[in-house]
Formats: C-alpha cells, structure tokens, sequence
C-alpha cells in the first residue's frame, strides 16, 4: 500500500519530538532521582522534607517517562495510509476544518496531543475532546464539543 507523503512527514516530525522530549525527560528524571540520593539531601531534622519531595518528583518523572516510551511506539507503529473516500476520520488522518471563517489542521494521532507539526498542523488524541469530537466524522460534517464551558463547532472541510 503506498503510504500518503504528507502524512508520513507529518508521522515522521511527531516521532521526532516525542523522542526529543523522550531524552530531556530521561535526563531530567535522572538528575532528579540523584538529587533525591546526594548525600546532601538526607534529613537534616523531622522537619526536613527535601529528599522525600526529590523522590516524589522522580517517581512522577518515571511515569511521564513510561508513557512517552509508550507514546514513541504508539506512534512509530501508527500506519499512514492516502484515505479512502467514505471512510470515517481515524488514527492517521489529516484533517481540515473550518471554524469562525478560519481554517483549522489537525493530525490524530495515538500521542503528541497539543504539538503543532509544520507549523500549522496541531496533533489530536482519541483522548482529547477535541480527538473524540473528530474520530468517526466524515467529509462535510459538523461537530461540535465543549472545551472549558466554551462550545465549539468545527465544519471538516478535507479529511486525507
């Protein structure tokens, strides 16, 4: 099947910054985790809570660091392929929509949710409100959701 190049440029970009932001939260995650065992960190009194706090935020770093080796497979794995005409709006699909006389891109995707790509392409999640509001839609329909008590009414113009 020949994979639709826009898409896959699109796909390739996505894994590029999860994996960027995959590196700085190693590295940030390990030096939080040896903050948390320096000498200088143990307790000076029963009061002292730095240590704990260190490790508190070293788990919290371990979890987001799981979920973005989890986001960098996800979305490596994620096929692209030229959409066929009728097929509702899935994983992979780039999406143009309109909204206020403004024209709006979207690229849904397992992760990434909030990253813009090419500089105008903003990646949505089946997760996301917005993705939710997305995934089954068809060329030329509406939808509409509410996203911090403001509704919203998204007209797709192209789906690819």
């Amino acid at each position: 099947m020949i994979k639709d190049s826009r898409k896959a440029a699109l796909k390739d970009e996505l894994v590029r910054v999860l994996r960027e932001n995959l590196d700085v939260m190693e590295r940030a995650q390990k030096a939080t985790r040896e903050a948390a065992t320096h000498e200088e960190a143990k307790p000076e009194n029963d009061k002292d809570t730095r240590a704990l706090e260190q490790s508190y935020l070293a788990r919290g770093q371990a979890v987001r660091l799981e979920e973005l080796r989890t986001g960098v497979v996800e979305a490596t794995g994620m096929p692209v392929h030229p959409h066929v005409e009728g097929r509702p709006i899935g994983l992979g699909a780039l999406v143009t929509a309109e909204e206020h006389d403004g024209e709006l891109a979207f690229f849904v995707a397992p992760h990434g949710g909030g990253i813009t790509l090419a500089g105008n392409v903003q990646v949505v999640t089946p997760k996301s409100p917005l993705g939710r509001a997305l995934l089954g839609r068809h060329e030329g329909d509406d939808c509409e959701l509410v996203i911090a008590g403001r509704t919203r009414t998204l007209s797709v113009t192209k789906v690819e």
